[in-house]
């Protein structure tokens, strides 16, 4: 049988086989994401009929090439073109994502993690972003409780999730006062000109408090009372609230002993106080860890040395001794009317003197440093504001230039704190649950510095908005959500109609050595394979290396048609000639068997 014949059989299959692959992207010149396969042949196998031979001296005869006879062509490779870009197509649809780069989303439908190119996603009932195409969930990374991505094993991402759905409020922590006070103004001079300053409380509720700025018969002092409370009904709740306002600390009004507003801090389970800070531990087997703040050198502790200081911390909650020695308490032995003195808690854990406990109806020794011990000797309260006293403040201008001289005194702004009139009622405006810097404060702070004491036609135009210059403090109701965003680093974002964004999650993307060597699967996904590099878990960010996500956009196939159809005419005729090897073959092979005749 002639060799040519299956020469002739082995061309028409690869052939074929490139054309299965051309046809392949043929059919998929619109498919989203999809990328190009190329086909590569090899030959496939030789018959030697006469090894080569070298030159031989003792004959004079010169060396001849090997006699080789070739059996045909082989597929070798069959590539994927990963790392050329499809073009874009518009959509609109916010949750339509093209990504720029090699990064693929990872996406998961209970048979394990898978990559795709396919940006066409949208949310299902239970609110998880998902592929529009087979349902599979769009994996990213969460949000913690401080509002930061944790950039740990990627999870489906349900960002249309109950919780996500309303934007929780805010109390109001910082105000500002700004605008003209007009000496000459008709209402500064008889009953006040009327400032409203809007105020929302821990659980979102609306509030007012009416302030009016009264000229005084000193040049350039006003008076700035706090006339009532209101509610978002405009009824006056004065009657339910203390409201007052004040300057620096100030002392209760009834009895002119300071309240503390205190944050705990424990002692881990265990441990016990005893005196000038050494805290104690029984041991299981009987033995007894004593620890104090007062301790040098370091401890082995699993294999590791450790600051015995940071050991000490540690009992309490902190990371190390650094962060134990930042926390601050309050001395107020210079008298309960005077600002008191910050020091480091420290300073009392080392002091060995007597803790002495406080609350409203105990009166501290004035030369004491107010900090508190629940009577299980565990728990420490510091870090504490005292209550204000008052209803109304002097407001000073400086007569050369208008500007803000102080309050009562040099202080540029004012608190203003509320408190129930109810003993042991729930505070709704508790500064201990404000966020940020604002946690813990005496009251919400009102900035009065952008005010002013200049001539306005007789026209003041003082006024006052919550938050500070910069918009912080600002407080806010419950927000229901209003839409949807995505950035280009895949960070997703809920806005609401109270004005707020919420970070919701971040989509993560998987990077590989060789993305070439991924495994097609179906519906747009593509799988590891030894060859790929394997994939983490967590994934990575997509702006760690220069890409990105666009919104409102897909990417599309990366299909060069033109290359296609030129490819078919030149597979056409490689089969065509590879048939012909089979006809003529054929043709001497009829020869051959009428040789008989």
């Amino acid at each position: 049988m002639m060799r040519s014949l299956f020469s002739g059989v082995a061309g028409l299959k690869t052939h074929q086989v490139k054309m299965d692959v051309i046809g392949n992207n043929i059919a998929n010149v619109n498919t989203v994401g999809y990328k190009s396969q190329s086909i590569n042949f090899s030959e496939l196998m030789y018959q030697t009929t006469q090894a080569a031979s070298g030159p031989n001296a003792d004959t004079g005869r010169a060396g001849q090439n090997a006699k080789q006879i070739g059996l045909g062509v082989q597929t070798a490779a069959i590539s994927t073109n990963i790392e050329l870009q499809g073009s874009s197509q518009n959509t609109g649809n916010a949750f339509d994502l093209r990504i720029s780069g090699s990064n693929f989303f990872v996406v998961n439908g209970g048979d394990g993690n898978k990559f795709t190119r396919d940006g066409s996603f949208y949310v299902d009932a239970a609110g998880n972003l998902a592929m529009s195409s087979n349902g599979y969930n769009v994996m990213g990374w969460q949000v913690d409780k401080n509002g930061d991505i944790v950039q740990d094993n990627v999870s489906k991402l349900q960002i249309l999730s109950a919780e996500n759905m309303t934007s929780p409020p805010q109390m109001t922590s910082r105000a500002t006062m700004n605008g003209i006070v007009d000496k000459n103004d008709s209402q500064v001079l008889g009953d006040g000109k009327v400032v409203n300053l809007q105020i929302y409380d821990n659980l979102g509720y609306s509030y007012t408090a009416r302030f009016r700025v009264i000229g005084t018969d000193k040049e350039g002092v006003y008076s700035l009372e706090l006339e009532k409370l209101l509610d978002s009904n405009n009824e006056d709740v004065s009657d339910k609230f203390d409201a007052n306002i004040f300057t620096g600390s100030a002392v209760d009004k009834n009895n002119s002993v300071p309240v503390a507003k205190a944050k705990s801090y424990g002692l881990a389970d265990g441990w016990t106080l005893s005196a000038n800070g050494t805290i104690t531990r029984a041991n299981s087997d009987g033995t007894t860890t004593t620890r104090n703040p007062t301790d040098t050198g370091t401890e082995t502790v699993n294999g590791k040395d450790v600051n015995k200081q940071d050991l000490y911390a540690q009992a309490w909650g902190f990371d190390s001794w650094a962060d134990l020695t930042s926390q601050m308490v309050y001395d107020y032995s210079n008298g309960a009317d005077k600002e008191p003195v910050a020091k480091p808690l420290t300073s009392i854990l080392t002091s060995g003197g007597t803790y002495t406990g406080l609350d409203n109806s105990v009166t501290p020794a004035a030369t004491k440093t107010v900090s508190i011990f629940n009577t299980d000797k565990k728990t420490l309260d510091v870090d504490g504001y005292i209550k204000a006293g008052g209803t109304a403040l002097n407001v000073n201008y400086d007569q050369l230039t208008g500007a803000l001289k102080g309050i009562n005194g040099t202080s540029q702004s004012f608190y203003l704190s509320i408190e129930p009139k109810t003993q042991g009622a729930d505070n709704p405006f508790s500064m201990n649950n404000a966020q940020g810097d604002d946690k813990g404060a005496p009251g919400i702070k009102v900035d009065m510095s952008n005010t002013s004491n200049v001539n306005n036609e007789k026209k003041s135009t003082i006024s006052a908005v919550s938050g500070d210059a910069k918009g912080f403090g600002t407080g806010w109701a419950v927000g229901s959500m209003t839409g949807v965003s995505i950035k280009t680093d895949g960070k997703i974002f809920g806005a609401y109609d109270n004005g707020q964004t919420k970070l919701l999650g971040q989509i993560a993307t998987a990077q590989f050595s060789n993305p070439a060597g991924l495994e097609k699967t179906s519906d747009n996904l593509y799988q590891a394979t030894l060859n790929s590099g394997s994939f983490d878990g967590i994934g990575v960010d997509i702006s760690q290396d220069g890409g990105s996500m666009s919104t409102g956009v897909l990417e599309m196939s990366n299909v060069d048609l033109s290359n296609e159809f030129t490819s078919l005419i030149t597979t056409q005729r490689g089969f065509q000639a590879n048939s012909r090897i089979i006809t003529v073959s054929d043709t001497l092979l009829e020869e051959l068997v009428n040789l008989k005749r």
